[in-house]
């Protein structure tokens, strides 16, 4: 390792650096899409069975018990207002959905800046030991000693543009599926919030056949 440090120059620090933080970030949000997959979809269908039911303390209570929840963050700030009209009901549930979008999709824009980077700190590395490998270089020596140290330090220099892409493509890979993941979630927001909103909808117009 630290034979790479040497080889690879002053670039391999923030590349180090880099992948440290891509690593960290990267447990966080598994943990993240994990604990929720496996959790969400069976509160939510649980709270739109009993809201089907009529039951809507027990929906709401329920919710309140997942507030980690986003779809439950969704949920409660349409289901939590005074006698909401259809209009206002949909209005909360789209409101509150946009307010969930950057917990989703936390840390994509470090993910985007680290793939950016990373590729370019190894290019600067293999022009900064380039031009330290030629400058060495004695034309009147060509074939001699010093010119297979030249091209040895060329082989060298190309470890940072190495090490860069390897930081890249790692991130890269889990930034396209936290995407990936968010995309989806932002579909079951839409294919859930959609079941609710036509559930309150009945439920709001045979409210008003039963007043008049």
């Amino acid at each position: 390792m630290n034979n790479l440090f040497t080889v690879g120059g002053i670039v391999m620090w923030p590349l180090l650096g880099f992948s440290l933080l891509a690593v960290a970030l990267i447990i966080e949000r598994m943990i993240f899409w994990v604990r929720l997959t496996r959790k969400q979809n069976r509160v939510v269908k649980e709270v739109l069975n009993l809201y089907r039911l009529d039951n809507v303390v027990s929906a709401v209570g329920k919710l309140q018990q997942n507030t980690d929840l986003p779809l439950a963050r969704i949920f409660l700030a349409a289901l939590e207002l005074d006698e909401p009209t259809p209009e206002e009901f949909r209005l909360a549930l789209e409101s509150e959905a946009q307010a969930e979008i950057p917990v989703l999709k936390r840390f994509q824009n470090i993910f985007d800046t680290i793939i950016g980077l990373s590729p370019l700190l190894g290019l600067l590395g293999t022009v900064l030991g380039l031009i330290s490998a030629f400058a060495s270089l004695n034309i009147g020596d060509v074939g001699g000693t010093k010119t297979v140290g030249v091209t040895s330090g060329i082989s060298e220099a190309l470890v940072s543009t190495a090490s860069g892409l390897v930081v890249a493509i790692f991130t890269l890979f889990f930034a396209n599926t936290f995407r990936g993941l968010y995309q989806r979630q932002i579909a079951r927001i839409q294919e859930y919030g959609g079941q609710l909103e036509l559930l309150y909808r009945r439920r709001y117009e045979r409210d008003r056949k039963d007043k008049f």
